[in-house]
């Protein structure tokens, strides 16, 4: 009987030392990601800079300017010299509102180029033609797809990149 305490107790000693190990490795695992550097990109160099972070993580800080009313998914991050979108798959709180803070995301791309605007042109016929849309709305449309016609033939570009950030995580600055 003493045989299968002392056992237990030396099988009970290496498990217990077993599971510490395991603990340490797993917390130093997460210091070494919590040390991988993502980069800060500053709202005024957001669009000028987004394109080299395309599907990457990056780090922006701004001041909340509106959460979306229709489904909250989506948020306006300003600062005096520029913003950027950022959408979520859950609704983000309305007390964000007015606060500063650090988003963590992912950068996304939408290219505009002629098949979007040829797209873009047949929706709003559709749209006017199903009475969807008034006269207002209709000329308003064509006149915005036509700027960004004249926007990519002025800088000699086959497409037009507006970028946005997908939500991950973000930190309310103190």
């Amino acid at each position: 009987m003493k045989n299968i305490v002392i056992i237990l107790a030396i099988l009970f000693s290496f498990y217990a030392c077993k599971k510490e190990i395991k603990k340490t490795a797993d917390t130093q695992q997460t210091e070494v990601s919590e040390k991988i550097d993502i980069p800060t990109l500053a709202l005024n160099e957001f669009d000028s800079k987004a394109g080299d972070f395309v599907n990457k993580q990056v780090l922006v800080k701004g001041i909340v300017d509106h959460v979306c009313k229709h489904g909250g998914k989506k948020i306006l991050l300003v600062t005096d010299d520029g913003d950027v979108h950022v959408t979520s798959d859950e609704r983000f709180d309305e007390a964000l509102m007015g606060s500063e803070i650090v988003i963590k995301g992912v950068v996304l791309e939408e290219r505009i180029d002629e098949a979007y605007c040829l797209k873009m042109e047949d929706d709003n016929i559709k749209s006017h033609s199903e009475g969807k849309s008034n006269e207002d709305q209709f000329k308003a449309k064509k006149e915005h797809i036509q700027q960004y016609r004249d926007q990519m033939k002025a800088e000699n570009t086959d497409h037009i990149s507006i970028y946005s950030l997908k939500y991950v995580s973000h930190t309310v600055v103190e």
